[in-house]
């Protein structure tokens, strides 16, 4: 899936465009948790989150995150969309809720990392 087909799934819009629109990106994720994000975030995966401080970026670049979304039709203060042009890291803001969101992407074909099984037994 391409930056250009989330931006169309979502019904995006872009704050900061790092100038490869049609580049590829292999799973997304989410998290407001930025420990999170360093933890299991992925080369070139779509970040999902509600927050907009600079330290979003900042993570975002840490892990090899190339696209942030804000969820919720928030947008981010300067510095935040300033540390993003200089880390050449795409940023969007769409109007569904992070759960709204994740779900059209997965549902258009973005897997997730697949890393976590889960053995839980609701009986």
């Amino acid at each position: 899936m391409t930056i250009r087909d989330i931006i169309e799934i979502l019904g995006g819009r872009v704050l900061v465009n790092s100038g490869d629109l049609d580049g590829e990106v292999p799973r997304g994720g989410a998290a407001d948790l930025m420990s999170d994000v360093l933890a299991f975030g992925t080369d070139g995966m779509v970040l999902m989150t509600g927050l907009t401080n600079p330290q979003v970026v900042r993570t975002a670049d840490m892990a090899g995150i190339n696209v942030v979304v804000f969820v919720r039709d928030k947008t981010p203060p300067p510095e935040t969309v300033e540390a993003a042009q200089e880390s050449g890291i795409t940023l969007i803001s769409t109007g569904y809720t992070m759960y709204e969101a994740c779900g059209r992407l997965y549902q258009a074909g973005l897997p997730g990392r697949g890393w976590v099984k889960i053995e839980e037994d609701f009986s």
